[in-house]
């Protein structure tokens, strides 16, 4: 009776496991039936090893790749200072992604605001709520304008590398994130070569992207959003009042219009970003806030006094009312750590 190729490789590799137990006996040729449990032995075979490899090394499934929105939100509330609009706005978005079972796209959500706003530190709270190793996930991608991008004469090869990248990293793994920091120094034309993985597209040459997450992060319209912050502030109205539908059309002209990695976008254009996400200028309060929790990740102790003593250390703008830090809490570790090297010279 003649054996094809394939059974006789299910048969040879059910032979060699049955060897390790001691128990590989001689097998002649047999029924389909038998072919086919054969194949499901071997298949039950690859999970058991699967499910023991992933014990050990990082993989694209549970404990490694997780979807705790709670303890994101947590997160948020607890460590971002004085940016209503971002807790709401990511949480909702990646809320309602990561339930649906099918998303008709990728997540793709666009960050924008001064420096030291909290935006690269709001991009790693959701990469610590996604993966068990935050941003040390080899399914969390980091892109930044200035170093992976540096030359506009280089677009094309940086549009060939991009892609590949991206292909080899969602055909790993469905669930990844990718963040492009600094996008307002990409390169014009550079970014709408993804604009195929953000579409709405079951699949690319058998490859589903539509679980994958896009974070851009740029200081573009950082300007417009501290405007509108400020005459809110004029109106008596709180930062925690203010609508997100109000700011993101801004956002979104700002980002289109203004010269840098969205500018002209087809993603732009085409509705393909879900989310404009403001982070709004900090108040001192805020600043003060930062000085303490920074602090705290120390583990040394402060008084209110310390706290104000350096909160003074920074400048605020506008002049006329020196409401907004002009670095956001970008320098706070820098400041804390001034502050402890002196006190422990003294």
């Amino acid at each position: 009776m003649r054996v094809s190729r394939k059974t006789s490789v299910c048969l040879s590799l059910l032979c060699l496991w049955l060897n390790l137990v001691g128990q590989c006996l001689a097998l002649e040729p047999v029924s389909t039936a038998f072919a086919v449990a054969t194949g499901l032995g071997i298949s039950f075979m690859y999970a058991g090893w699967n499910m023991l490899k992933c014990k050990h090394a990082e993989c694209c499934s549970p404990p490694w790749v997780k979807d705790n929105v709670k303890g994101l939100e947590n997160t948020l509330r607890a460590r971002l200072h004085g940016q209503p609009l971002v807790h709401r706005a990511i949480v909702r978005a990646v809320k309602d992604h990561l339930q649906n079972p099918a998303p008709k796209k990728a997540l793709v959500l666009s960050f924008h605001g001064w420096t030291g706003g909290g935006k690269n530190y709001a991009s790693s709270m959701l990469a610590e709520a996604l993966y068990e190793k935050g941003m040390n996930s080899k399914y969390v991608s980091l892109y930044v304008s200035t170093k992976h991008f540096p030359h506009q004469d280089e677009v094309p090869k940086y549009r060939k590398s991009l892609q590949k990248e991206i292909e080899a990293k969602v055909k790993e793994c469905g669930r990844t994130l990718f963040i492009f920091d600094e996008i307002d120094k990409m390169p014009n034309g550079l970014i709408d070569i993804i604009k195929p993985y953000l579409d709405f597209h079951e699949k690319l040459d058998d490859v589903d992207y539509r679980k994958s997450i896009f974070i851009f992060l740029s200081n573009t319209a950082g300007d417009v959003i501290a405007r509108a912050t400020l005459d809110a502030w004029k109106d008596g109205i709180d930062r925690s009042k203010v609508r997100l539908n109000d700011m993101e059309r801004v956002i979104e002209l700002g980002s289109y219009n203004e010269k840098g990695g969205l500018y002209r976008a087809d993603i732009v254009d085409k509705n393909l970003i879900d989310v404009f996400v403001p982070f709004l200028p900090l108040e001192r309060k805020q600043v003060v806030a930062c000085v303490r929790d920074e602090f705290k990740r120390r583990s040394r102790t402060t008084n209110d006094r310390t706290l104000e003593e350096i909160a003074d250390e920074l400048d605020y703008i506008p002049s006329d009312y020196s409401l907004y830090s002009s670095t956001g809490c970008k320098k706070i570790h820098q400041k804390v750590a001034q502050h402890l090297g002196f006190q422990e010279k003294i």
